[in-house]
């Protein structure tokens, strides 16, 4: 157990905000930041289970847009907090409440995506994405007053997201036309503001503690794949539709599920977050592996509702929800966590040369199935071909 944790009912109300030890051992995530991640939970259903009904609805490229911009702040607000807690979280009393603040901020961001969705109204979740930054810029500032060492730093963050927050509360008031530009933009320049405050001084963030945060998140997002696909095959055995496909998508999102988690899981990531150069990019990739597993959850339940005939939509483009995500985290996960292991060359091809094959699955007549069954064999590959001689 961590220093701040053992120590809170000594001095539970006020301590100065030092940094952690990056070199600490046994830094393990706090009860704290575990409620926090319980609290994206809902979140991350919600944008999964609107990704869901747009795709049945035929709704494609509207669904696909406001997923990815809802995800994004989900996402970004989850990384805010958790490098920061990695460099300073100390558990007493300001810190605690300012965390509370930022989770508020999260539930009123997933209590906005269903009109995000349905009528293109991000009122509710920028409200909250901005409540979210701004406890997050009172950190920052306490950091600053309590660290001189990174005083510097500290305040460039706090400067940054003020000056982004601000620019995103305008975004509501952009024509539609040039929403979805304005958001690209506007993202940039927040995924910037990390890049600008550490290009002097690099905040003491565990690289263990941090490799365990994004796993615990990764499970998160697998967790929704399962639920969103459970809760399907319930509503289909509820109204007594049990076609043979519907077996089918059954056994292969467990295929896709179980595979993800052992790919994702075979090598470890801490020993490679080495400094900002390796851990920023290996950071914000992370999007994209979050997202697409997310996503992989909502196209089985597409493909449960295809199945059932509540879809309207074609086969391939059915089938398409679950293998172009399951495809991009293949290749994401490839970027960043093999090949940074520097395997050997037949290795390294096993992943993106699958990811190939599931893209080509689409067309078939089971392509979840199909899926499951390719990423399976994968696994089983990579054991035999990781297997010491």
């Amino acid at each position: 157990m961590s220093e701040p944790q053992i120590s809170f009912w000594r001095s539970p109300w006020l301590r100065p905000m030092a940094a952690r030890d990056p070199a600490e051992p046994h830094r393990a995530a706090t009860p704290l930041e575990l409620l926090f991640d319980l609290c994206f939970v809902v979140a991350v259903a919600q944008v999964a289970a609107q990704l869901h009904h747009a795709l049945s609805a035929g709704h494609v490229s509207s669904g696909l847009v406001s997923y990815l911009m809802v995800f994004f702040a989900i996402w970004w607000a989850w990384m805010g907090f958790t490098w920061f807690a990695s460099a300073y979280d100390i558990d007493d009393v300001p810190y605690r409440l300012t965390t509370f603040v930022q989770i508020t901020g999260i539930l009123m961001l997933a209590a906005g995506v269903p009109r995000a969705f349905a009528e293109h109204d991000f009122t509710l979740p920028v409200i909250g994405y901005v409540v979210m930054r701004t406890g997050l810029v009172s950190q920052w500032l306490r950091a600053a007053r309590s660290h001189p060492e990174g005083r510097a730093t500290a305040l460039r963050y706090a400067a940054g997201i003020v000056v982004i927050q601000c620019a995103w509360v305008g975004w509501l008031f952009v024509p539609d036309g040039w929403r979805t530009a304005t958001f690209v933009a506007l993202g940039i320049l927040d995924v910037c503001v990390p890049i600008i405050a550490e290009a002097s001084w690099q905040t003491p963030w565990h690289p263990h503690h941090i490799a365990e945060r994004y796993s615990l998140f990764t499970l998160i997002v697998l967790g929704e794949s399962v639920l969103a696909a459970t809760l399907a095959v319930q509503q289909a055995l509820d109204e007594r539709e049990t076609p043979l496909a519907l077996f089918g998508v059954a056994g292969g999102g467990l295929l896709i599920v179980f595979s993800v988690w052992w790919l994702y899981f075979a090598k470890p990531a801490a020993q490679f977050l080495t400094s900002n150069r390796v851990s920023i990019p290996w950071g914000y990739g992370h999007y994209l592996v979050f997202a697409s597993v997310a996503a992989v959850g909502a196209g089985l339940a597409v493909n449960i509702d295809y199945a059932t005939h509540h879809a309207h939509l074609s086969h391939a483009a059915a089938g398409a929800a679950v293998t172009v995500p399951v495809a991009v985290f293949l290749l994401v996960l490839y970027v960043l966590h093999v090949r940074p292991h520097h395997v050997s060359l037949a290795h390294a091809l096993l992943i993106p040369g699958t990811a190939v094959l599931v893209l080509a699955v689409t067309f078939t007549g089971i392509p979840v199935l199909a899926t499951g069954l390719l990423l399976a064999a994968l696994v089983a590959v990579s054991v035999v071909v990781s297997r010491p001689a």
